[in-house]
């Protein structure tokens, strides 16, 4: 917190309005990783791998998903879960087709999920991806996560949590890891949706 007070744009904490359980939004809390005008500057609502609205700092808040630490009062408030589907901005949220956001919207959204831990490198994704990052976000990473927490709503218990709690820790420690493949036999893959 010091580091973000006294570095960048000097703020600590921002809030972003997301979409909840029902469909209603709600502020997400994180810690300032990016410019503060960043929604309004090329890219949106969609940040991709090297993106100069990131602020030194919050490279690496980023990368260790520190930033999303804040999120714990978003917890104990009970905007969202510790597990569920990654709560979305409402620009990316419309991404879903929609008869993912019916089956979804009615799901409390996660601090983690397996839609977060399969798609933990997204920025990575969008900087490689020979589209424009939005639309090789609505086409390519949004139908595949969609179906990821389709899969998740449909398999929810208190065991899956638990299991997707610690590989969210795994994946964080161990970024290549992806042991979620042969934990899940059963997941969506990307070729299923083409």
């Amino acid at each position: 917190m010091i580091l973000l007070r006294f570095t960048g744009e000097g703020k600590i904490f921002y809030v972003q309005q997301r979409i909840g359980k029902g469909g209603k939004q709600f502020g997400l809390l994180k810690f300032a990783t990016m410019l503060e005008n960043s929604q309004s500057l090329p890219g949106g609502d969609v940040t991709m791998g090297n993106d100069p609205r990131v602020l030194p700092v919050g490279k690496f808040l980023r990368k260790t998903k520190i930033n999303e630490l804040p999120q714990l009062l978003n917890i104990f408030k009970g905007d969202i879960s510790v597990v569920g589907p990654r709560p979305l901005t409402p620009k990316t949220f419309a991404f879903y087709p929609k008869h993912i956001q019916e089956e979804i919207k009615h799901l409390k959204p996660g601090l983690t999920g397996i839609g977060s831990i399969v798609f933990r490198d997204e920025e990575s994704i969008l900087a490689s991806s020979p589209k424009p990052h939005l639309q090789c976000y609505e086409e390519d990473i949004a139908p595949y996560k969609g179906s990821l927490e389709v899969w998740y709503k449909n398999n929810q218990s208190f065991f899956l949590d638990l299991q997707l709690t610690f590989l969210t820790i795994w994946v964080i420690l161990s970024p290549e890891s992806k042991v979620y493949e042969s934990l899940y036999q059963d997941l969506p893959k990307k070729t299923d949706l083409l």
